[in-house]
């Protein structure tokens, strides 16, 4: 794998050397050139936004959305209640392999940011008043004392939180740590990253001054300003559920310094201009950064045409994160068994979820089978999976096996094989056994769901990439046994627009945002079919599931 420049620079003094054409935005900082107020803001302002109050006819705005797969710059302009969005900038993500540790490759990401900020200038007309961003959860950076990152961020699939849950635990336990946070558990959670940072790599804590979850990390190299936001910062598992704030019994408990830890704010706050010397080598007028819902997910739930309580989402691509939308957290001993997750949302809202592994394990198959010269897009692998038999054998997603980069396809083969079923033996019955596994594994989440809000859901939403997959549609309506409605596709990128509208005064409440969504993007419809077939086969599904422990 090729080395990060981050990681060829390491051992130099004063930190870590930037990415070159960034060392002027740092200067900037260390002068308050263009940056106004470079600071760390300790305020917690979560709920009280400060929405403008301006009427907006037209405003032109630009979302980032970093997936854990690729990136995408989208250029979006509302106006007459309806939002026209434009692709001007689209990249792969992934991490990079350095010293036998996975990265993300963080300057490729700035120099993406910039290209994307420079395509939006060129595709706009008239100015654009605001950019926003939104990424994976989990992720973060670490700044030294003058601002200079600590390297290049861990991928969360790095597999350095090797028994960090245990450790954790040992001080405080599992029952209280799901009270607090109301977060699953996951060994990739911040928490456990730091954790790690901390017993294998001291001297970094040390000499960090500040921590930044990944969208606050990259608004940081646009403003110079050190704050977070709060639905990102609740994928940590160190946010207080209740309270809405970092929760400073956990970050005690485990050891981590209290400084590095900044003031939280609410979607829609504006976090600063866009530093002098980014907007100059894009050609765009001063502009807004704005704290959109910075988990990508929490963008794509804002974006998500619920129309009431009985509606469910499902936000599908790399990970899949099935759930409701809720005014209070769920922390029942029945949530933390089935290791369901309450994220923070936009409007003070709880994201109410089951983390699934998602079209991860079909990314992979396809980057193995063009590294063996297979060489298919993803719409001739649906086709391959439709005409392939089906219900024959299934994965759990979940399982720890695929869990890390590899040769998928053999993965699966050994999985079936270990459980008594007959493996798939071509590609289209491996991508058919992954879909339909994904859609059988909705199910089981889909079931508890219901059984946690003691009532029946109606209607599950599908929004993200996997929306686009109708084979996948398909086999979910007739898995559970419920209509289901597909799109937006780009949800997180809808999203995260619609709140930067909201922060500039152009959109009203989250329900107006919606209604804007309705009215702007189409939809498509799919309904169960055979339903006796897939009840079979959920029971089969169901003691594979218990085989699997």
């Amino acid at each position: 794998m090729r080395s990060s420049l981050f990681a060829l620079t390491k051992g130099l003094p004063g930190a870590v050397v930037a990415w070159a054409p960034f060392f002027d935005i740092w200067k900037e900082l260390a002068v308050i050139q263009d940056c106004d107020n470079v600071t760390t803001r300790p305020s917690m302002v979560v709920g009280t936004n400060a929405y403008g109050k301006p009427s907006v006819d037209t405003l032109n705005l630009l979302a980032f959305d970093f997936g854990a797969a690729s990136g995408r710059a989208i250029l979006g302009v509302l106006a007459g209640g309806k939002l026209q969005t434009q692709l001007v900038h689209k990249f792969p993500n992934g991490p990079v392999e350095v010293d036998g540790r996975l990265h993300w490759d963080f300057p490729r990401l700035l120099d993406e940011l910039q290209t994307g900020l420079g395509k939006a200038a060129q595709a706009a007309v008239g100015p654009i008043a605001s950019v926003g961003i939104d990424t994976w959860g989990v992720d973060y950076g670490l700044l030294d004392a003058e601002g200079q990152l600590l390297g290049d961020p861990y991928h969360y699939r790095d597999g350095r939180t090797d028994g960090m849950q245990q450790k954790a635990f040992k001080v405080m336990s599992a029952k209280e740590i799901f009270a607090r946070t109301g977060i699953a558990f996951h060994s990739f959670n911040t928490v456990y990253q730091l954790l790690a940072t901390k017993t294998q790599t001291p001297d970094i804590l040390d000499r960090a001054e500040t921590m930044l979850m990944m969208p606050d990390l990259l608004a940081y190299f646009l403003t110079g300003q050190k704050v977070g936001e709060y639905t990102a910062a609740s994928t940590s598992q160190l946010v207080d559920v209740g309270k809405r704030a970092w929760s400073w019994e956990i970050i005690r408990a485990m050891g981590l310094p209290e400084r590095i830890f900044t003031g939280l704010e609410a979607p829609g706050m504006v976090k600063g201009e866009l530093c002098r010397s980014v907007r100059n080598k894009a050609g765009l007028d001063p502009l807004k950064v704005i704290a959109v819902a910075g988990h990508d997910t929490a963008s794509a739930v804002a974006a998500t045409p619920l129309t009431d309580a009985d509606s469910a989402y499902l936000s599908s691509g790399t990970w899949s994160l099935l759930g409701v939308e809720v005014s209070e957290p769920v922390v029942t001993a029945e949530a933390r068994k089935w290791n369901f997750t309450n994220e923070g949302g936009t409007d003070g809202t709880i994201r109410l979820l089951r983390n699934i592994a998602g079209l991860w394990i079909l990314q992979e198959c396809k980057r193995q089978w063009a590294c063996e010269g297979i060489s298919a897009d993803y719409e001739e692998l649906v086709k391959l999976g439709a005409a392939a038999e089906g219900l024959a054998s299934f994965i759990d997603p979940d399982a720890e096996v695929f869990a890390l980069p590899g040769d998928m396809p053999t993965k699966i083969v050994g999985f079936c094989r270990e459980f008594g079923q007959s493996p798939p033996e071509n590609i289209g019955q491996t991508v058919r056994c992954i879909l339909e596994s994904l859609a059988l594994k909705y199910r089981w989440a889909f079931e508890r769901l219901e059984e946690l809000l003691a009532r029946k859901i109606s209607v599950l939403h599908v929004v993200g990439g996997g929306s686009r997959n109708g084979l996948l549609a398909q086999f979910i309506a007739s898995a559970i046994d419920r209509p289901v409605v597909c799109g937006p596709a780009e949800a997180s990128a809808i999203g995260n627009l619609l709140v930067q509208a909201r922060g500039l005064g152009g959109v009203g409440d989250l329900s107006e945002a919606r209604r804007i969504v309705g009215r702007s993007f189409p939809v498509r419809r799919y309904y169960p079919e055979a339903p006796g077939q897939w009840d079979d086969a959920y029971r089969r599904y169901e003691r594979l599931l218990k085989a699997c422990g």
